[in-house]
């Protein structure tokens, strides 16, 4: 009988020599790659910090720190100490995702577009003032939630950062400090903050939160704290309605139906039916006008501040622009120069992202930006099919409410000129850190064969 001795994956005997590596297991796998997908701390650190200047904007509430541009500050020691562990960590790159490729790709049209642009100095400082600072955060999201702690974490930020936004917008409701409006209609002020000053664009960040809040109270096990999100969900809601902004009720009811069908088959989810019979024993409560608020939704002459009938005049020439010009644009940010030609000069952005992208960098830039928003879809609803499938119920509960949030975002932006700020790059670069958590967590990415 021939004697085998099998030592740290040597197999020994007949052959010896003839070095056969042990298998590791997928979870030893997954536990040895843990330490380089927390790589960066300082850098996460320095991304939340820019998160909370981001949507707070204290530099508003206490005028010393505006001297200080803490919120460039914070960027920059993100993508300084990111770019230092990086270069000085001898392990593998990470490759570039598809996303980020396609990004680079609208950055390089951009700047392509830039000689032709109606005003070439506004086109390269809207570039580099605006759209490379929102895609600097992008990039660092994707780089550094690399695991299912530091989603979370994100995610519990947000939500505890909606809670002041949605303070405000109850009590400028309450106390009356609404916009100065010659037809009546009243509109709260919104947060001081650059994101959140317009109502519009308060309702579309909290209904961009909103799903993640949804997503931390599904996965949260202890009464107390489920009881703690349920309160800022209904919150958030209810700030959403006093904004009176009319795609951020189309957008929240568009979260409420997804959740409902998501959650159909979900055993002792039974609260959804409660869930929607609140909602509906709501509608009685309504303040005062909203009901004819919304009516100009699907009636545009009942719209007496005339922003509607506007807006989809704007819309309409905006299309009839890119028809005209369908390949360079007028350059990047300079929509409203466009409009300014073909309706006369009333210097304001068409409202309708699509529109934006359109009009600024044709159809080519329009296409670009649709592949990046399908593929940040694509990715977040990967990931929560699969880890649905598996044992990963909190990532699940994660990747399907930034799945929705995206969702919100591409009704939303019908009715929003954001093509280059935050609210989407955010939530789009939480999609594509999806697939870097899923790996972390169980050794393989999304889709892999078991």
């Amino acid at each position: 009988m021939t004697d085998v001795v099998v030592r740290r994956g040597v197999v020994a005997g007949p052959g010896w020599w003839r070095r056969t590596p042990a298998t590791p297991a997928p979870a030893a796998t997954a536990a040895a790659a843990a330490p380089a997908a927390e790589a960066s701390p300082v850098a996460f650190r320095a991304l939340l910090v820019f998160t909370f200047i981001l949507l707070t904007a204290p530099q508003n509430m206490v005028p010393a720190l505006a001297p200080l541009r803490i919120a460039l500050l914070a960027a920059a020691v993100a993508i300084g100490a990111h770019v230092w562990q990086r270069f000085s960590d001898a392990g593998p790159r990470r490759p570039a995702t598809r996303e980020l490729r396609i990004t680079l790709a609208l950055v390089a049209w951009a700047a392509l577009t830039i000689p032709f642009s109606y005003w070439p100095n506004g086109s390269l400082m809207c570039l580099l003032t605006v759209y490379l600072k929102t895609l600097a955060i992008f990039w660092l999201l994707g780089e550094l939630v690399t695991t299912l702690a530091r989603l979370r974490r994100v995610a519990w930020a947000l939500a505890l950062l909606s809670l002041p936004l949605a303070v405000t917008a109850v009590r400028n409701f309450l106390s009356g400090a609404f916009l100065a409006d010659a037809t009546g209609v009243k509109r709260i002020q919104g947060f001081e903050a650059p994101l959140t000053e317009n109502p519009n664009d308060l309702a579309l960040i909290l209904n961009l939160i909103l799903p993640l809040i949804v997503a931390l109270m599904l996965s949260a096990r202890r009464p107390l704290v489920r009881g703690l999100l349920l309160a800022i969900v209904g919150l958030n809601a209810v700030a959403v309605v006093l904004t009176f902004s009319r795609a951020g009720f189309l957008a929240l009811t568009l979260i409420l139906a997804v959740y409902l069908w998501k959650l159909r088959a979900r055993p002792g989810a039974g609260w959804r039916w409660l869930a929607l019979a609140l909602a509906l024993a709501a509608l009685p409560l309504l303040p005062a006008g909203y009901g004819a608020r919304l009516e100009t939704i699907t009636d545009m002459n009942a719209d007496r501040t005339g922003s509607a009938q506007a807006r989809w005049t704007d819309a309409i020439l905006a299309a009839g622009w890119v028809l005209h010009n369908p390949f360079v644009g007028a350059g990047i940010g300079m929509n409203m120069l466009a409009l300014n030609e073909v309706r006369g000069p009333a210097w304001k952005a068409v409202h309708n992202t699509y529109l934006e992208y359109a009009v600024d960098l044709g159809l080519p830039g329009l296409t670009l930006f649709l592949f990046l928003l399908g593929g940040a879809l694509r990715r977040a609803a990967a990931v929560a099919r699969q880890a649905a499938s598996s044992a990963l119920a909190e990532l699940g509960h994660l990747a399907t409410g930034i799945q929705i949030s995206l969702m919100a975002y591409t009704l939303a932006g019908l009715f929003h000129p954001s093509g280059y700020q935050f609210p989407f790059y955010y939530f789009a670069g939480l999609a594509v850190a999806l697939s870097a958590v899923h790996a972390a967590e169980t050794g393989r990415p999304p889709g892999a064969a078991r």
